[in-house]
């Protein structure tokens, strides 16, 4: 079977092994190669998965995308423990170890200063969720289930309040927002702001008004953690979300331009 070369991520040359029960894309165990000063960290995978033709169709398939993705984050959440990764994107493939060295060679500067600017660094990802409070025990009682409004009127007093409610939650949560988000940037090196998650997606949760990740130095991490506890509000209304750490997704692939999409088509 014809096999291609499935590139995670760039590092410098660093001590220790990846932990043996690792497996990345399609199952793969990643294997390292050293180029030069650089290391790119791949696995081999399927040409009839992965060569561009049969690849167009797979990038259509939402299960196949997730269960990729879950390969590559794996990889790269190994790497995390032994060095600082520069993460490429997805589905970014080589023809052969040769052109895993191209890709190393035409990226060589990006790659250099993006690695020299995130040595040491993680992300981390806060998001903040206005919550439907009338969803609560603090529920008014003609909102419960067992007391639903009789009349036309009733409904949109009802429907009224549940507006209210809902206006002054979100109000609340962008309020929180701004001030987590304006103290974190002090702590960290870089910030990037994502949008806010669409409620219409699965397993999305509704009313997301801040989605954020930071570039904060390892040292500073506990900080950076007890900040967020700090600034989190007590009380229903309001849900802060704290992720991480996690290799530097949000910076790398803004910071190396060959980071991006796939490196050659076999």
């Amino acid at each position: 079977m014809t096999e291609l070369r499935y590139v995670y991520a760039v590092t410098r040359p660093f001590d220790g092994v990846l932990p043996e029960a690792v497996r990345g894309v399609a199952g793969a165990p990643p294997r390292l190669l050293a180029h030069d000063g650089l290391v790119a960290v791949m696995s081999d995978v399927p040409a009839a998965d992965f060569a561009e033709a049969p690849l167009r169709d797979r990038l259509e398939d939402l299960d196949w995308l997730a269960a990729t993705a879950r390969g590559h984050d794996a990889v790269v959440g190994s790497l995390t423990t032994l060095t600082t990764p520069l993460p490429l994107r997805l589905v970014t493939v080589c023809q052969d170890d040769s052109g895993v060295k191209r890709l190393l060679d035409s990226g060589r500067e990006q790659f250099g200063r993006a690695l020299e600017r995130l040595d040491g660094r993680v992300e981390w990802g806060v998001k903040v969720y206005a919550e439907d409070t009338a969803e609560t025990p603090d529920t008014p009682a003609e909102a419960s289930h067992g007391d639903r409004p009789t009349t036309g009127r009733d409904y949109l007093r009802q429907r009224l309040r549940q507006r209210d409610t809902a206006d002054s939650s979100f109000a609340r949560a962008d309020a929180v927002s701004r001030r987590i988000h304006a103290e974190l940037c002090r702590r960290a090196e870089a910030d990037c702001l994502h949008r806010p998650q669409d409620p219409r997606l699965p397993g999305v949760t509704r009313g997301n008004v801040l989605n954020a990740a930071y570039l904060v130095p390892r040292e500073h991490c506990e900080a950076f953690v007890a900040d967020v506890q700090r600034l989190t509000p007590p009380g229903p209304g309001v849900r802060v979300e704290l992720t991480g750490p996690w290799a530097p997704y949000s910076f790398a692939v803004t910071t190396a331009a060959p980071a991006a999409g796939r490196s050659e088509a076999p």
